[in-house]
């Protein structure tokens, strides 16, 4: 490995480019500021890359990150000795988690952030307030719908908090699952209705509604529909003469100076040569796994528990989101098939069982949704026969007339749940790999049991002939949801990062991820983290970059 030309300073460093990072590209560039974005893996182009090509997507990891070159490790206890799993894979390229994610951006609830004054101790949890309220981030999650065109109906999810503003696309058409759940949800009294998706609909800032089938989730798509940052963001923040774009560049160290404040990042080109790149704000939004570890292995004299580290809580009280379901199964004999590769993989869902009710056994609760069972080829159907007539007779009898309805499991904060690096594995560079340590609480436990057997009720009302309920065993990383690991709050000795996810030890770090979270909330947290990676931006261009500095008073 050598060194080449240190490259001018800029005034922001971007390490990794998926939603929060392509989110805070376009927001720094477009504010004047100069920026250098990483991310390790390529910078691809959809129309040319992408297809509805199953193996290539789902059996041969396209987009996936290759687990011998970034391999992670898992445990479930702290007496056990990790060993590598693909745990919360999230597509290493330019876009990261939007070029494979179905798109769903339901709003957070009022509730998520109050889970300590709702709820005060729980047994074996650390739950906390957020340092911010849903209040403080209504306009930027509004910024985000309108400008991916999400599609949906303003008031339609009687449960939704307040919003300035409906939606700038007509929701998605219902499915023939999507329907089934909604006889269901009218037999019931749930109110179900379309969850809102990142897929225009109509036109919108000149992009395509095109689209002709429901295998998009996991998939590259090649069309405009769907929203990623790939398509939207990161072409808007290089269209400043801005921002610069650094694929297949893995940042391996974020310097730190003698005053204790980071002066830029270590990383390594595509020729594999080492780099420097200084800057006067450095943003992390690798994810929480990958940004933590960032952080606990730029060790210095003034840090040597890593970046931003003296509180001891980086890595801890992470939260990934297991997603747990209930199968439907109907009768061809007698039922209609239900086509679930036509439409969109989600079609339908209901907050109507988000709030806590204590006759369930839990706090909380999670967003649920109707799906069809995903691919042709690796169909979702548990017990399903892998290999020859058993398989072809069960797709054939099975997938055109089977459904499910999944939920987004509010997991708890634990702070022995975390990520730390992993003392013996190294990836690729010879760095050491994110080692995750999880054990379900026992609140996670409950509440995937009462909610899937709640699933499977719906889908009995909706005619399913037989149910077959998927509960919580083990934290898999299924959902590809992280967050945690970088907690923001007021108290620096508890804490990473202010209310602003800027560092308490290190003024021009800030890690705009779903690190920040201190709790996990129940729904698919994208739109949440995109919101939340503007509003901490929006505070860089306008406050921090002027030598100000603000406060946010809750409660």
């Amino acid at each position: 490995m050598t060194h080449t030309r240190k490259p001018d300073p800029v005034d922001a460093i971007v390490v990794g480019l998926g939603a929060t990072g392509g989110t805070a590209a376009k927001v720094l560039s477009e504010a004047g500021m100069k920026v250098v974005g990483f991310d390790r893996g390529p910078w691809l182009r959809a129309q040319e890359h992408y297809s509805g090509d199953e193996l290539k997507f789902i059996n041969r990891n396209y987009l996936w990150p290759d687990p011998k070159l970034f391999p992670r490790t898992l445990r479930h206890d702290e007496e056990s000795v990790a060993e590598p799993f693909p745990f919360s894979p999230t597509p290493q390229l330019v876009g990261g988690g939007t070029n494979h994610w179905a798109g769903w951006v339901p709003r957070p609830r009022e509730s998520d952030f109050l889970q300590r004054s709702l709820h005060g101790d729980l047994d074996g949890a650390n739950l906390a307030d957020w340092p911010i309220r849903y209040e403080h981030l209504e306009p930027y999650l509004t910024k985000v719908e309108w400008e991916f065109g999400v599609s949906g109906i303003a008031g339609a999810d009687k449960y939704e908090p307040y919003r300035s503003k409906g939606y700038p696309s007509t929701p998605l058409r219902p499915t023939r699952f999507g329907k089934r759940f909604y006889e269901a949800c009218n037999k019931l009294g749930i109110n179900g209705f379309p969850i809102p998706h990142a897929m225009v609909t109509n036109q919108h800032k000149g992009r395509d509604p095109f689209n002709t089938t429901s295998f998009w989730n996991q998939y590259g798509d090649p069309s405009t529909a769907r929203s990623n940052t790939l398509t939207t963001f990161i072409p808007e923040a290089v269209a400043t003469g801005n921002f610069e774009l650094r694929a297949e560049s893995f940042v391996r160290e974020i310097k730190v100076g003698k005053d204790g404040r980071a002066t830029g990042v270590i990383y390594i080109d595509p020729d594999g040569n080492e780099v420097e790149q200084d800057a006067d704000i450095v943003v992390l939004s690798l994810g929480a796994i990958e940004s933590a570890r960032l952080m606990l292995m730029s060790k210095s004299p003034r840090f040597p528990d890593g970046l931003g580290n003296s509180s001891g809580q980086v890595g801890k009280n992470a939260t990934f989101h297991e997603y747990v379901f209930a199968v439907g199964l109907f009768d061809q004999e007698i039922d209609d098939p239900l086509y679930g590769w036509t439409g969109n993989y989600i079609s339908g869902g209901t907050f109507e069982f988000y709030e806590t009710d204590e006759d369930r056994g839990h706090i909380g609760g999670c967003l649920i949704s109707a799906s069809q069972t995903c691919h042709p080829i690796n169909m979702v159907f548990p017990g399903r026969p892998t290999w020859g007539q058993a398989m072809k007779d069960a797709d054939r009898d099975y997938f055109s007339f089977a459904m499910k309805i999944g939920a987004i499991l509010h997991d708890m904060p634990v702070e022995s749940n975390r990520v730390d690096l992993d003392p013996t594995v190294k990836d690729a560079w010879g760095l050491p790999v994110a080692r995750i340590t999880h054990k379900p609480h026992a609140n996670d436990v409950a509440m995937s049991k009462w909610q899937v057997d709640k699933n499977a009720e719906i889908l009995r009302a909706a005619g399913a002939r037989k149910t077959i309920p998927v509960y919580l065993q083990r934290m898999t990383g299924n959902t590809c949801h992280q967050h945690g690991t970088a907690r923001m709050g007021t108290d620096p000795a508890t804490t990473v990062l202010n209310e602003w996810c800027q560092s308490h030890d290190v003024d021009n770090l800030f890690v705009v991820d779903g690190a920040g979270f201190p709790s996990s909330t129940g729904v698919n947290p994208t739109l949440t983290m995109m919101a939340n990676a503007w509003r901490a931006c929006d505070y860089i261009t306008q406050v921090y970059a002027k030598g100000r500095e603000e406060r946010i008073k809750v409660g």
